[in-house]
Formats: structure tokens, sequence, C-alpha cells
């Protein structure tokens, strides 16, 4: 056995509680509704073989070859382009993925002790990709729009104890599926501008809406208070790892520098082939199979639950966009312990307590209703139901 010493902050490290509840459910029979993924009937396999053909072919050497940290222009620009208000090719930083856009704000901002806001309840991934750095997290009190901007103020704190940072998801919200309304949007906006706290905006879900656009971004409100975060995992393939950060020029060189630290540069290939598929319009012919077969699965789960939980005490969101809906367990009730009795009923979820930065409410729990057939959404939900009911008592 060996004695090595570990840093402090290995200690703080701590596995995803999704990683690991996929490998409880990662047997046949399990109807999981735990993961994040998107469905994979989605990807668009054509487009990809095509486009991996005629990069190699045009320019393979240069698609192989070291590439600058910052990203391959053309992608840099067609994002730019994409986005629905002025920014400049120079102010993206293509990532690895968001998961690395986390990791290098949280390495330029976080301090150990640093105060950092989140969402009541918020994304586990960025809870685990800011953890290394040591901050405190503080839930700040949220509704169906998202955080309360009284409680925003309140929770800022002052001088040495500032916030360093807010990070919100206004869009179908992992793990609530939660839109922040326009009026609320422009109220955060304007009090981060007046206490002076920068906003990380995080969008992987914005493009998967049902009926309508969301509201103008945060970023396009502020462009200079507000880091933006987006992803081609939701809409093209998640296995391709290509994410990127709209940020002010004040702060840009410094995540470039981060990220040059921490990969020199995302691959070139696959920034390479992005940038081949999307152009020419494919993203707007594209993303509408994905939001149809979504708001399909989305219709088929919402009318299992008011079907099988008719007389239960259990609430539940109803997103108009995204991967995800929210569940609120009889006052008392723990997730976690039902995860147990769902899983022997061969259906699976993820428990809620650990999307909170504190206070974790254990009543509550996540399905994603993206990656399981109509059948199976209805026959996961009456398990699920006949579970709460086992454990009611």
């Amino acid at each position: 056995m060996t004695t090595w010493t570990l840093a402090e902050r290995a200690a703080k490290m701590n596995s995803s509680a999704i990683r690991e509840i996929l490998k409880l459910t990662d047997r046949p029979g399990i109807i999981s509704m735990a993961g994040g993924l998107p469905s994979p009937k989605a990807f668009p396999l054509d487009a990809f073989t095509e486009a991996c053909q005629t990069v190699m072919q045009r320019d393979g050497a240069a698609a192989l070859q070291y590439s600058t940290t910052e990203g391959f222009a053309p992608l840099r620009q067609a994002i730019a382009d994409f986005l629905p208000w002025s920014v400049d090719p120079e102010q993206i930083l293509i990532t690895t993925g968001s998961q690395q856009a986390l990791d290098l704000i949280g390495k330029v901002f976080l301090d150990k002790g640093s105060r950092l806001l989140v969402e009541k309840p918020t994304y586990l991934g960025a809870l685990q990709a800011f953890t290394p750095m040591e901050p405190v997290a503080v839930g700040v009190d949220s509704d169906d729009e998202g955080m309360l901007i009284e409680d925003f103020a309140k929770q800022i704190g002052s001088g040495a104890d500032k916030a360093r940072l807010a990070y919100v998801l206004p869009n179908f919200q992992n793990p609530t599926g939660r839109t922040m309304s326009d009026a609320r949007r422009q109220a955060l906006v304007d009090k981060a501008r007046e206490l002076d706290i920068p906003l990380i905006e995080d969008n992987p879900y914005g493009d998967l809406w049902y009926e309508q656009e969301p509201p103008l971004p945060l970023a396009a409100r502020n462009p200079e208070g507000v880091i933006y975060m987006g992803s081609f995992s939701k809409v093209l393939a998640p296995g391709l790892r290509i994410g990127f950060i709209v940020a002010p020029k004040s702060v840009y060189g410094k995540l470039t520098q981060a990220k040059q630290a921490a990969d020199l540069h995302t691959p070139s290939f696959n920034q390479r082939v992005v940038a081949e598929v999307i152009k020419d319009g494919f993203l707007d012919r594209h993303v509408p199979t994905i939001r149809a077969m979504y708001k399909a699965q989305r219709d088929v789960m919402l009318m299992a639950l008011e079907r099988e939980m008719a007389g239960l005490d259990v609430k539940w969101t109803r997103p108009v966009g995204g991967m995800f809906l929210w569940v609120r367990l009889p006052a008392g009730m723990d997730a976690q312990a039902l995860l147990a009795k769902a899983v022997e009923r061969n259906m699976a979820f993820v428990p809620g307590a650990p999307f909170y930065a504190g206070d974790a409410q254990n009543n509550t729990l996540r399905l994603s209703y993206v990656t399981v057939s109509a059948e199976q959404i209805n026959i996961g939900i009456a398990a699920l139901a006949d579970a709460i009911r086992s454990n009611t008592p």
C-alpha cells in the first residue's frame, strides 16, 4: 500500500452521482430515466460520415496537426454568426466540451474559500467542476423562473467575502427543466451589473425549445458582464466534446491561458468536422427534428405522470424545452431510499439531493425523457408510482 500524499483538493473531489447511478442501472431490463444523454437517434450519422471524408481529403494534414488554443477560425465565425446578438469571433474560445469551460472559468475566478452563487438546485456537473478550486458554493433561493433577485442580492456578501461569480442556466435548466422569464433575466442582469458580479450563463439546451424560442440570453443584455457557455453536444453529438465560451475581452486572455495549460487546444479534427457539418444552415434543418422527437416524449411522460400519480402527493415541472423534468415527492420521503425500490421494479432516476450546494431537498428527483421510448416511459412511470406507494406510510 502506498503512502503518497495527495493535494488537499483531491479529498474534495467526488464521483458524479449520476455516473454512479448509471453503473447501478447498466443491466438488461432497467428502464433508465437517470442519464442526461441526448438520444442517439438524433445523431446525424450521414452528415458526419461525409464531413469526415471531406476534411481528410481536403486538409487532412492540418486536421491532424497541433492548432491554436483559441480554436478553428471558421468554427468561431460560424458560432458568432449563429448567436442572437453581435459577437466578435475573437471573443469565442473553443473548449473540450462545456464541462471544460466550467473548469477554466473556475480556475480563473475562484480561490480556496471564494464565494460562488448557484441556483437551488443547480447542475451537478458544475458543482463538480468548481469543487477542486475549493470555493464555498451558496445556493440562492429560486422559483419556477430561476434565482429570486432579492435573495441573489442578499447572498452576494461584501468585502473579502463578496461572491466572485454567479452560475445560472436560464433555458430548460438541468435538473428542473424550468426557464427563466424575460423579466427575471433583465432583473438579474441589472442587479448583477449594479453589484458588479460576473454572471456565468450556461446554455447547452437553449436550441431545444418546443413551442417558442426562449427569451434573449443574459449575455445579449450585458455582453461585458456575462460569460456565455454553449455546446454542440445536445444538437450534434456529445462524443465530439466541442463546446465554447463567449467572454468579455477583459478576461478572454486569462481563459485562453488556462485552456493552453489544460490541453493546448481542443482536437483540431473534431473542430473542422463540426465546422464542415454546420455550414450552409445544417442546424436550421436538423435541430427541428430533435425538438419534435423530444417534445413527443415529454408529452408522453407528462401524460403518464398525470395518470399514474393520481392520488399521490407528487408534483412535477412542465418543461417547455430541453431534456428533463423535476419531481417533488411527498414531504419526508427520501428519493435516495426510493431509488432502491424503483430499481427493484426495473426503473431508475437521479435523486435530487446532489444538485444542491447545501440544504438539500431529499424529496426531489430528476427524470430524463429523451432516451426512452413512449412504451418505456409508460412502464417506467408506472413502476415509479408503485415504488412511491410502497414507500408511503
